[in-house]
């Protein structure tokens, strides 16, 4: 299935304009399941009606848009007169400063990211040499993206020769850690506690990570239940397991880093087999046994 653009735009350095088409790079809902409401009587689909409390139902053309000033009072305002406040810089992502990435902090970022893509051999070269000079100096670029009449703070970084592009939370709606330290107690820690908790981080700790190994357990189970009500038999769920009453930190501790060292045992036991299982000959012939070349 062809990718479709989300949007079509210019990203603009200086007096450099690219023209560059959007995808977006997170699929928010793939691999969700959504339920809908139904009327418990007769399972009919409940609707929702815009209503206006004098005249009731009223059509979408009838809607228009209205910023409250004060109690019950509204200025209108309408769709031609938010097309001309808009004007030529819709759809553009205007670079206004480059930083490294380590000056932005992580919880600025939002799952709204998308990849820039140059649109037509125009943009091919200017594009190329941006993602080039990003990428080599090791830097971002933090610009303006104006869209459906809203300004967002977004970072452009370099990857494997496309731009990504992520919408950066407003400042005014990230709280600021010192909103939640008065929150921490002053507690002691003893070297003992520290070298055991470092040993269980370690017992965790990989080089890399598949994260495509990581799976929504419960809208698996939430699957397996609907496919099995359809067929009209119902799943029998396993007991709980309860969670051992912690007692001692150490004593937890401990029992921790043994159970992590077991578990890592066992996956890098399984790992080999696997690996001993690809590397054998596919038509080995077992002991007794005639191969077919004989």
């Amino acid at each position: 299935m062809a990718l479709r653009s989300s949007w079509k735009g210019f990203l603009k350095l200086s007096l450099v304009s690219v023209p560059v088409k959007s995808f977006s790079a997170v699929s928010a809902h793939e691999g969700e399941i959504h339920f809908h409401q139904l009327h418990d009587k007769c399972h009919s689909r409940i609707k929702y009606v815009k209503t206006c409390p004098k005249h009731g139902a009223v059509p979408a053309d009838e809607i228009v848009s209205g910023y409250e000033y004060a109690k019950g009072e509204y200025i209108v305002i309408s769709e031609q007169e938010l097309e001309e406040l808009r004007g030529d810089q819709e759809r553009s992502v205007t670079i206004e400063t480059i930083i490294p990435i380590t000056e932005i902090d992580p919880v600025f970022l939002t799952s709204r990211i998308s990849y820039l893509v140059p649109d037509g051999k125009i943009g091919q070269k200017p594009y190329a040499l941006i993602e080039k000079c990003l990428n080599v100096e090791d830097v971002v670029a933090l610009a303006r993206l104006t869209l459906n009449g809203k300004d967002d703070l977004v970072m452009i970084k370099p990857l494997q020769g496309l731009l990504m592009m992520t919408v950066l939370n407003p400042s005014l709606q990230v709280m600021a850690v010192d909103s939640f330290t008065s929150e921490l107690a002053d507690v002691a820690v003893s070297s003992a506690e520290v070298k055991m908790t470092k040993t269980l981080i370690d017992a965790f700790r990989h080089d890399t990570a598949d994260l495509s190994s990581y799976k929504d357990r419960y809208t698996e189970q939430l699957t397996e239940l609907i496919e099995a009500k359809a067929k009209g038999k119902e799943i029998v769920q396993p007991p709980s397991t309860e969670e051992p009453d912690v007692i001692n930190l150490m004593e937890a501790l401990k029992k921790s880093v043994a159970f992590a060292k077991s578990n890592s045992n066992k996956t890098t036991t399984q790992a080999v087999e696997k690996k001993s299982t690809k590397s054998a000959p596919r038509h080995a012939a077992s002991p007794g046994r005639k191969s077919k070349t004989a």
